[in-house]
């Protein structure tokens, strides 16, 4: 991997280059690093000298990004594991049954449970589950979603032309040029006011598609605390997962 020196620094990246590109853009992500994407043909010296100057707000992006929790280890989907819904953890019980011939997930009395076949793989297993928790995830959270969206769209003053939660690898929500918002099914492991958050940030993009100061300000005065909760979302995101 590429790197450069800045002061005592060491900057690591990955860089990527593409001939229809015209300048140099720079990223920082929390799991990715620092990529770079340059133009065919750009002379070393030139890209290292655009890299120093952005080394300052490199090094300070960075640093902003450690203080991000660490997402848990991955689940075993084992009884007595706890799984968030809207801020709250509930356990898991599973069951060994010969009367089923598949595996079954059911939420009921405020614990998750589960009932499998006794000779069903590790690998069998845990697919089943990441996949029956992201179905129970979106069907319940759409229907939360629907009691949040009667409570902004009238304060707001907008409506969207569709509300899904999906899979979304790097995105936490997505307001199309169509008027439909697709959220980040994981976000329904948050509290209510971060879910909130983040249906009012997409919400907001149906009056203005970018990130300009009036759009900041429309936040504001429909949720006067949104920066903290913005804040919670940075830190706490990657906590978010199976």
């Amino acid at each position: 991997m590429p790197s450069f020196q800045y002061g005592k620094t060491t900057i690591d990246y990955a860089i990527e280059y593409k001939p229809e590109k015209q300048d140099v853009t720079i990223s920082v992500e929390w799991l990715e690093g620092v990529k770079v994407v340059a133009p065919e043909g750009i002379e070393d010296s030139q890209l290292h000298s655009i890299l120093y100057k952005k080394a300052g707000w490199i090094i300070d992006k960075w640093q902003a990004l450690n203080q991000i929790s660490h997402p848990p280890t991955p689940k075993e989907f084992v009884s007595g594991e706890k799984f968030a819904y809207l801020g709250r953890k509930y356990r898991l019980k599973v069951y060994k049954s010969e009367e089923v011939t598949k595996p079954t997930l059911m939420f009921k009395q405020g614990k998750f449970i589960a009932t499998v076949p006794p000779h069903i793989t590790e690998k069998e297993r845990i697919s089943f589950f990441q996949q029956a928790f992201k179905h129970w995830y979106i069907l319940h959270g759409e229907i939360k979603l629907q009691e949040r969206l009667n409570v902004y769209c009238p304060k707001m003053g907008v409506t969207p032309t569709k509300m899904k939660l999906k899979e979304q690898k790097m995105r936490w929500g997505t307001c199309t040029n169509e008027g439909a918002i697709y959220l980040n099914w994981r976000i329904m492991m948050a509290p209510v006011p971060i879910i909130d958050y983040l249906l009012v940030h997409e919400l907001a993009h149906l009056k203005y598609p970018n990130h300009s100061n009036d759009f900041w300000h429309f936040i504001q005065c429909v949720m006067s605390d949104y920066e903290q909760r913005k804040e919670w979302l940075r830190v706490n995101g990657p906590t978010l997962t199976l």
